[in-house]
């Protein structure tokens, strides 16, 4: 019988997790801001934007594949330290192409995210694994609900101290700089190697090669394809219904900032409560068809929805729908793979789904521009069900370790 995951590892992987996703969260809101400052056009600010997602797309396989071979506490805990130096970078930069170099080494680092997905790996049981995935989702979640706000606070109290120009936005990305050594400190004390057995020969396979041979194993490749199209799905909705919700409802940024605080909330009781109670009972075959479904449901919502009222019942189906899906398909991807390979398979799952958030903006921005608003929504949620047809279609040879047998 599988000894059940130590609780307090989980709460401290949880923790770095959440406080590494505070710091991104806060710099969101900033980076268009300053950008413009300096001059750049919405192209620029985009890429600026996008850069980040692209560097976490290349080396995600990488820090996965040397975390199989070092262990998983150093990597995160240099890759930490790299991220405030990052941040940094940022807080000092008065260029744009600085703010380029600041947001390419963050997003360096910071596609050490997978580490901690493997991190999970190692300290759960398989009839635990999905449970722990959506831990790591609700910190996620809980990060992007808390890290904007604690922005717009950090940016007042600059505010106070000095109308020096970029003194408000260097003054946040300072925290948040201060805050990845904190997190540095605590891990450093407090977080313990995972790896029970450090894989000696990892695959010497290229960065592209290691895609190939993942995506050509059939289930394996259905549901990397999966959280792929997930994670494609989801970026394009992101990148478009600011737009959509003041053209069509009048709304403004703030209000679109609270709609997004409330997907944040959801996400957050779904992936930290609900998910790790519902998995014991339907399993995670069963969890990821009903997140995949109402994702699906949430994203053709948004596209008809004729009130605000309405468009809340869609974004509830939304929320709970990627909060059932996200966890089941990484948890299944991870049960898919050898134990002396979840570094790397974590990797390669992270490096699908930051190149799903590069294209979504991009193919939802020029939906939205050349077919109709509503567009980025139906094309989002035909996307979604795409990734439920291919769930369905392996369904029977995917495993369903969380499920307590009566």
């Amino acid at each position: 019988m599988s000894t059940p995951p130590n609780k307090s590892l989980l709460g401290i992987i949880f923790f770095t997790v959440f406080i590494y996703l505070v710091g991104f969260g806060i710099l969101i809101p900033i980076i268009p801001i300053l950008s413009r400052d300096f001059g750049a056009t919405a192209l620029q600010t985009g890429l600026l934007m996008s850069v980040y997602s692209f560097m976490q797309f290349i080396f995600a396989p990488f820090w996965g594949k040397l975390s199989d071979r070092m262990g998983r506490r150093p990597i995160i805990l240099f890759c930490l330290v790299g991220e405030a130096f990052s941040y940094l970078l940022f807080a000092w930069a008065r260029s744009l192409e600085w703010l380029f170099v600041a947001r390419i080494l963050a997003g360096f680092f910071g596609a050490s995210i997978s580490t901690a997905s493997a991190y999970i790996s190692d300290i759960t049981p398989p009839n635990e694994r999905s449970k722990g995935m959506a831990l790591i989702g609700a910190a996620f979640g809980l990060g992007f609900v808390v890290g904007p706000a604690l922005g717009g606070v950090l940016a007042l109290w600059g505010q106070h101290i000095s109308d020096a120009p970029h003194f408000q936005t260097s003054f946040c990305a300072l925290w948040v700089g201060a805050l990845c050594l904190a997190n540095f400190l605590f891990g450093l004390k407090y977080l313990k190697e995972s790896l029970a057995e450090k894989n000696k020969n990892p695959h010497g396979k290229k960065r592209f090669q290691l895609l190939a041979h993942y995506l050509g194993q059939k289930t394996m490749g259905a549901m990397l394809s999966v959280y792929f199209l997930s994670s494609l799905a989801m970026s394009g909705m992101e990148a478009t219904l600011i737009l959509f919700m003041g053209e069509k409802f009048g709304w403004e940024l703030k209000q679109v900032s609270f709609g997004f605080a409330y997907i944040g909330v959801i996400t957050v009781f779904c992936q930290g409560f609900l998910v790790r109670r519902l998995i014991p009972i339907l399993g995670e075959r069963i969890t990821l068809r009903i997140g995949l479904g109402s994702f699906a449901i949430g994203l053709l919502g948004i596209a008809i929805a004729p009130t605000i009222p309405w468009m809340g019942v869609t974004m509830t189906f939304l929320a709970v729908g990627t909060s059932f899906s996200n966890p089941s398909a990484l948890g299944s991807i991870s049960l898919l793979a050898p134990s002396a390979e979840q570094g790397i398979t974590m990797g390669v799952a992270q490096s699908l789904a930051s190149l799903g958030r590069i294209l979504g903006p991009a193919l939802g921005g020029f939906f939205y521009e050349h077919l109709s608003i509503s567009s980025p929504f139906i094309i989002s949620g035909c996307l979604a069900f795409a990734g439920l047809v291919t769930v369905l279609m392996v369904s029977k040879h995917l495993p369903d370790s969380g499920k307590k047998v009566a």
